[in-house]
């Protein structure tokens, strides 16, 4: 092996195999099904496949082995193999190998088994949903719009101006332009779409719909007067969701008077291209709002994964301590950004280096997350890297500011 290749490999170990493990932990305290988490990292970050099947395929003996000794060298609970991690190795399932991993197999190939989803247990719309309407008038709320009226849904979306909606409508357009010159749609179709749009710059607009879908600031005194006011004006039965990636639903649920009404359905940006929602539920959520949901997302043509109301809810608990492992990596002196990047991707088949991923995120929207989690979990191990801070305070927010880890100037 050359030392290149020795070098990309403890890389990928280092950086991976925690992620793996964590993984592990969220699925054996029920927080998320099998399918469910690796449905969330393949469609919500476009890994080609999820971490309880790549587990399976290392196999989980190599993986728990290899986990012990960095957990013996570091004393970092994050390294410790996942108590279901070290039962499942005991029962020898030890994954495609062995027959039976986190999934089961025949001929290397999953198959069937007591956790696969029936084909009837497909969510079903439980309330009437005709009309929807969206909060916000950014790039978010924007490919939220567009992905429900692509759906047939007329869609009423409110912004603080009509300069504001009329950048929703002109965002839009753009998007629709450009399908109809990639031969996706034609002008009869754009037409169509265009039709179901209304914006409102009152929020009283909103009385009729069936769901409202919040996508304004990352700001909990914002969003909860935001739902005290849609409470009063929303029409009983009505559902009111939010986009929030990080922010305490059951926080928002508290001020309304309908807290099983209302559920978390975080799109993921940009809305119109990427495939995922995490459809997240608070104790107080209703079982037929939460089907609802999950059938009306499915609807417009997304992915829905289901996880309760805590931080980063499934994609980014798994994604943000990754990214932040490899910030410290580079702190510690034992890797530079530009190899770490490279090696990820020829190791883990990620579409991305985290250094990179990490500037088209926005390195201050990154510690914020990782702020988050830290705040939650109290997990020594989710402490922001010193270099993640430092970039922030800079001003080297990445791409959006045309410096982050990487130039781009």
């Amino acid at each position: 092996m050359t030392d290149t290749a020795a070098t990309n490999e403890q890389v990928h170990d280092e950086l991976v195999l925690p992620y793996l493990n964590h993984a592990v932990r969220m699925y054996e305290t029920s927080y998320a099904t099998r399918a469910d988490i690796d449905a969330a990292m393949r469609f919500g970050c476009g890994y080609a496949k999820g971490p309880l099947t790549v587990l399976d395929e290392l196999g989980l003996d190599v993986v728990r082995d290899a986990l012990a000794a960095r957990f013996a060298e570091t004393g970092d609970n994050l390294h410790k193999p996942a108590d279901l991690l070290e039962k499942l190795v005991a029962d020898g399932r030890l994954g495609i190998a062995s027959g039976r991993g986190f999934h089961t197999y025949a001929d290397g190939a999953v198959v069937a088994d007591e956790e696969t989803p029936s084909a009837d247990s497909a969510p079903q719309l439980r309330h009437d949903i005709a009309k929807v309407g969206v909060v916000g008038t950014g790039t978010m709320a924007s490919g939220i719009v567009e992905v429900f009226a692509k759906a047939g849904y007329d869609v009423v979306f409110v912004g603080r101006s009509t300069e504001k909606t009329d950048g929703v409508v002109a965002a839009i357009t753009k998007s629709l332009d450009k399908a109809i010159s990639r031969g996706k749609l034609d002008e009869a179709g754009k037409a169509e779409v265009l039709a179901r749009l209304s914006g409102a710059t009152s929020r009283e607009d909103l009385a009729d719909v069936d769901i409202v879908v919040e996508a304004i600031a990352e700001d909990l005194a914002i969003k909860t007067e935001l739902f005290r006011d849609l409470d009063r004006i929303c029409k009983q039965g009505a559902i009111l969701s939010t986009t929030t990636s990080s922010l305490p639903i059951t926080e928002l649920a508290g001020v309304t008077s309908r807290p099983e009404a209302v559920i978390g359905m975080h799109f993921f940006n940009p809305a119109a291209v990427m495939k995922l929602v995490e459809v997240v539920t608070t104790e107080l959520t209703a079982a037929e709002v939460d089907e609802t949901v999950r059938a009306l997302t499915a609807k417009v043509g997304k992915v829905a994964v289901s996880c309760g109301d805590r931080a980063g809810f499934i994609v980014n608990a798994l994604l943000f301590p990754y990214l932040n492992d490899a910030v410290k990596v580079v702190d510690e002196g034992r890797g530079d950004v530009e190899t770490i990047d490279a090696a990820i991707k020829e190791q883990a088949g990620f579409p991305m280096g985290p250094f990179a991923l990490l500037d088209v995120v926005g390195n201050d929207v990154s510690l914020a997350i990782q702020q988050e989690l830290f705040a939650e979990f109290k997990e020594p191990g989710f402490a922001p890297a010193a270099g993640l801070e430092k970039v922030v305070a800079d001003g080297f927010l990445g791409r959006k500011s045309g410096q982050g880890f990487h130039d781009y100037s």
